[in-house]
């Protein structure tokens, strides 16, 4: 946990501190990788299961919303 923890406020300062979108993109999809990574943690440590299902869950939204960020993006550059 305090590795997960090290690398969220790692992850938070190039979020904010990005200098452009694509490091932002990177730094949201990693934050979520994060996320699931703490709930992993938390239903080992704590000897249940049930959140594993939120954080596959939350695996495939992160996904699909990587995926439609990147086709807005080079939506984005086909027009230019």
């Amino acid at each position: 946990m305090p590795i997960l923890s090290i690398s969220l406020l790692l992850v938070c300062y190039r979020f904010i501190k990005g200098p452009h979108t694509f490091d932002r993109a990177v730094a949201l999809e990693l934050f979520i990788s994060i996320g699931i990574a703490v709930i992993a943690v938390f239903c080992v440590l704590s000897d249940n299961s049930t959140f594993l299902d939120v954080a596959m869950i939350l695996a495939l939204i992160a996904f699909l919303g990587t995926v439609a960020y990147s086709y807005y993006i080079e939506r984005r550059r086909r027009d230019d």
